[in-house]
């Protein structure tokens, strides 16, 4: 076993067992959540996923990669007593103690959904229709603008323009500031790799 393995392990049992002290049924009302006897099922970009304290799993029954833990975990651990009411869109960058991860957040997630989709905005809409995105609720004039419910409260916006003769592809994502109450900024940062991830797998 490596060492990255071993405490991939290690964290992952840590987290669980801070789960399992969890009150479940405080959670489904303040999240809005499904639970079932001992396991929460949680939507993540519309695929549900069972988390309790024997593991984690995915639709198909496995265990999903250490990203997707984490942000599940941390969505139930990090539960606001009250919910935050506010719900206007801003960029990563003006979330909360973002500032480390800004520029992993513009090269990983906005530039590389960009670099991906260039030149294929086609392409784009069936990859956002695929993942069940729909008209977000504010005005932008963009080639395609699209929401879609990463976790329940939790949802993103990606606003796309194709390259044309003056401008190179660009893609912003968007979160409602009340995001900043449900996860860290490294779990948004890891919301918005899941979502250029379906998006590529969308199209292939």
């Amino acid at each position: 076993m490596t060492n990255k393995e071993s405490v991939f392990k290690k964290t992952y049992k840590n987290y669980l067992a801070q789960v399992d002290e969890t009150d479940f049924n405080s959670v489904k009302q303040k999240l809005g959540v499904e639970v079932e006897k001992n396991k929460i099922i949680i939507p993540l970009f519309g695929k549900p996923y069972e988390i309790s304290a024997a593991g984690i799993s995915n639709p198909g029954g496995k265990q999903p990669m250490f990203d997707i833990c984490v942000i599940l975990c941390k969505y139930i651990l990090l539960c606001p007593q009250i919910p935050p009411q506010e719900k206007d869109w801003v960029s990563f960058r003006n979330l909360k103690d973002s500032g480390p991860l800004t520029s992993y957040f513009a090269n990983d997630v906005e530039r590389a959904i960009a670099a991906h989709f260039n030149g294929r905005l086609g392409d784009m809409k069936n990859a956002c229709r695929t993942l069940k995105g729909y008209s977000p609720d504010i005005e932008v004039s963009y080639d395609l603008s699209m929401q879609f419910d990463a976790l329940p409260k939790v949802p993103v916006v990606i606003l796309f323009n194709d390259a044309d003769d003056e401008f190179p592809a660009k893609c912003s994502v968007l979160f409602e500031t009340r995001a900043e109450n449900y996860l860290d900024p490294e779990c948004l940062a890891m919301v918005g790799r899941c979502l250029f991830a379906y998006l590529k797998k969308a199209v292939q």
